[in-house]
Formats: C-alpha cells, structure tokens, sequence
C-alpha cells in the first residue's frame, strides 16, 4: 500500500514539473476534455436528476410532517452543492474515465509501447500521464456544477409533485437561494479538483505498472477504479474538515 502511495506521488510531482507543456499536448487534452465532458454528460444528468429526487422524495415527508417542510429546498441544495455532487460524479468518471485511462495506459505497457516512446526520446509522463490528468481536472469540476444544477431540479421536481411535500416552485428556489452560498458551491468545487486529481493519477499509475498480459491489464483496471473510490471517501472526510474551519 506504502508502494502504491509512493508511486502515486511521484507520479504526481512528474506531472506538476511537467505542466510547462501542456500546450504542446493540447489536442490530447481537448480529447480527455471530450471524454469526460461531453460524452459524459448524460449520464451525468441522469445520475444527478434522481439524486436530487431521492433526497427530497426521503426527507421532504418528514419536514412536513414536523412543519418544516419549506426548509427542504436549502436542505437538497446544500447536500447536493457540498457532498453529493462532487463525490457522486467523481466516483462515476472513476469508473468511466478512470478504468479506461488504466487500461489503455495499461496495455502500452504491456505491448512495450511505452518502451517504444522511451526509445524514441519522448517522456511517457509528458506524452501519456499530463494530458490526461490536466483533461480529468478541468472536466470533473465542470460537471460537478452541471450536476448541482440538475440536481437542485430534480429536488424541484420531487418537492413539487410529491403530494406529501406540496411545496411550490417559488417556496423550495427561495429557500435554496436563502440557504446556498457561493462559499458552499466553492466546497464541492474545490473537492472535485482534488479528486480529478486523484483519479487521473491512480489511474495512470495502475496503468504503467501493469505487469502479466491482458489478465494484468484487467487486475489493473480493478485496482484503479477501487483505489480512486476508496481516496475519494477518504479525502472526502478531510476535505470537509478542512473546509469547515473556514465557516
């Protein structure tokens, strides 16, 4: 685990010396962009509408039924905007982008492309590891904050249809707008850089490290979507204490 750790961080710090050219690499950053943004987003709007449903469609009942039921529109925009955003979509491109990443990483090495690169002179961090990570950190983020968005509507959409809420449009935006500041948007924000980061570098890592054929990319593969997952709850925690000393 140590190991793992240390490889991932030096990975890391391959890749912030290489941040100088990333110009160079700016078409294989618009293809990660690509990936993750656009072919993407449906899935995360899907994902992100019924997060937001499932919330109200629990805890709206419940306020209504000790009178409070007005309060459900800060409750859903400030679970979605500070948690569940950030974590929900980061988890989904750990899986989507995260396992491709590895396994295309993954069987270069094993087919000694990346022998190859070396041989020709060119650095696999700069060619392979920066566009990637440098794309996962600037999409993740951005569709972070399309998911608070369709989030907040499908809490709408719950608190309004749902007879046992009977909230009006106008009642659960005025308590959202009332409840949400642009400081607790900017948590979730901050929290789905780091993770971007995290996952485009566990994932490349696992991908240059893959040893054994296509069973190894496989193994890699696995490795790279449990690790991200498992970072992402754990920093989560520490993101949110850190975050809260600045309340």
């Amino acid at each position: 685990m140590f190991r793992h750790i240390g490889e991932v961080a030096l990975l890391g710090w391959q890749t912030l010396a290489a941040l100088p050219y990333t110009w160079r690499q700016r078409r294989k950053v618009a293809d990660q962009l690509f990936e993750i943004g656009n072919a993407s987003l449906f899935m995360a709007c899907l994902l992100s509408l019924f997060i937001g449903g499932v919330v109200a469609l629990q805890s709206g009942p419940r306020l209504a039924e000790r009178g409070i039921g007005g309060m459900l529109g800060g409750l859903i925009g400030l679970s979605v905007a500070e948690e569940l955003a950030p974590v929900m979509m980061s988890i989904l491109i750990a899986g989507r982008i995260g396992s491709a990443m590895a396994a295309e990483i993954g069987s270069m090495r094993v087919y000694q492309e990346i022998d190859a690169l070396r041989t020709m002179n060119i650095n696999p961090v700069h060619y392979l590891v920066l566009p990637r990570v440098v794309g996962i950190t600037v999409g993740l983020p951005s569709l972070v904050i399309f998911s608070m968005i369709v989030g907040w509507g499908g809490g709408a959409l719950v608190a309004v249809l749902n007879r046992d809420v009977g909230l009006t449009p106008a009642e659960y935006f005025n308590d959202l707008r009332l409840n949400v500041e642009a400081f607790d948007i900017a948590k979730g924000f901050i929290k789905s850089i780091v993770f971007a980061v995290v996952v485009g570098l566990v994932s490349c890592q696992q991908g240059l490290a893959t040893i054994g054929g296509p069973r190894g990319i496989g193994r890699s593969v696995t490795k790279a979507v449990v690790n991200s997952i498992v970072l992402i709850l754990i920093l989560d925690y520490f993101l949110t204490r850190a975050l809260l000393l600045f309340r």
